[in-house]
């Protein structure tokens, strides 16, 4: 797993959504709760942008059609049989870092 520094980010108590890109991946870093999350930035359903999204119970609610997707592990609510990729978040001396998966990684997990 290799893993990239998000400058910018503040964490000041308040709910932000933020698009990012990170290895040539659309990512959005939320901050809910006093939380750090990291979810891919495109609804599944119908492609619409998350980072248009709002929080709510834990949830990223999509913009477009209300779609919903845990924070923690993208996967979608109760039959909507989806899900959004979910990355690894870690604080470092005060920055964020977001971990994302090499093509090595998979390969050497496969046994």
């Amino acid at each position: 797993m290799k893993w990239y520094v998000v400058p910018g980010i503040e964490l000041t108590g308040q709910p932000f959504i933020k698009k990012i890109k990170l290895s040539g991946k659309g990512i959005i870093i939320i901050g809910y709760q006093n939380n750090l999350y990291a979810l891919g930035s495109a609804c599944p359903h119908a492609g619409a942008e998350l980072s248009g999204g709002w929080c709510k119970e834990g949830k990223i609610i999509c913009p477009f059609h209300r779609y919903s997707y845990d924070l923690k592990t993208g996967k979608g609510s109760p039959g909507q049989n989806d899900y959004v990729d979910s990355y690894p978040v870690e604080m470092r001396a005060g920055e964020v870092y977001v971990g994302i998966d090499t093509l090595w990684d998979r390969v050497f997990a496969i046994k």
